[in-house]
C-alpha cells in the first residue's frame, strides 16, 4: 500500500509515540522536506534530535522525543497566504498566542510563521506544532 502523504505519516507517528510516552521514533519516510521540518522542530525545542540511519532498504530516520509535543499535524490543502492573513491561521491552528508554531514554505526556504512575519514574507502553510 502506498502512502499519500509521508510528512503526515511522520508527524502522526511522532504524536502517537509522544502520547504513549516513548522516547524514540524510527520511520522509513525520509525526504528533504521531512528533515527540514524536523530541524525546525528541533530548533524550537519540540524534539531532542534526529539522525539518518542507513539500512539495506534505504535510510531510516531515528527521532528522539523529549515529551513537549501536545499536537502536530500537516495543514491540507497547502494554503497560500499573504502577510495580513497570518493572524487568521494562527487562530485556526494554534491554541494561544505565542504558543507553538506553523511551518511555512517561502521563497527563502522553510521557516516558522514568526520568522516569516519578521521578514514580511508570505508562502504556503505546511504543518503546525504545539
Amino acid at each position: 500500500m502506498s502512502l499519500n502523504n509521508p510528512l503526515a505519516n511522520v508527524l502522526s507517528f511522532i504524536q502517537n509515540y509522544e502520547q504513549l510516552g516513548k522516547k524514540v521514533v524510527v520511520t522509513n519516510n525520509n525526504s528533504k522536506l521531512i528533515r527540514e521540518i524536523l530541524t525546525i522542530m528541533k530548533n524550537e525545542g519540540y524534539i531532542a534530535d534526529f539522525e539518518e540511519v542507513p539500512t539495506s532498504s534505504g535510510n531510516e530516520l531515528k527521532i528522539s522525543l523529549c515529551g513537549k509535543i501536545n499536537k502536530t499535524n500537516v495543514i491540507r490543502p497547502y494554503y497560500q497566504i499573504k502577510l495580513p492573513d497570518y493572524e487568521k491561521f494562527e487562530k485556526r491552528y494554534l491554541p494561544a498566542k505565542d504558543f507553538g508554531f506553523i511551518v511555512i514554505s517561502t521563497n527563502q526556504g522553510l521557516m516558522t510563521h514568526k520568522e516569516a512575519k519578521e521578514k514580511k514574507l508570505g508562502g504556503k502553510l505546511y504543518a503546525y506544532c504545539y
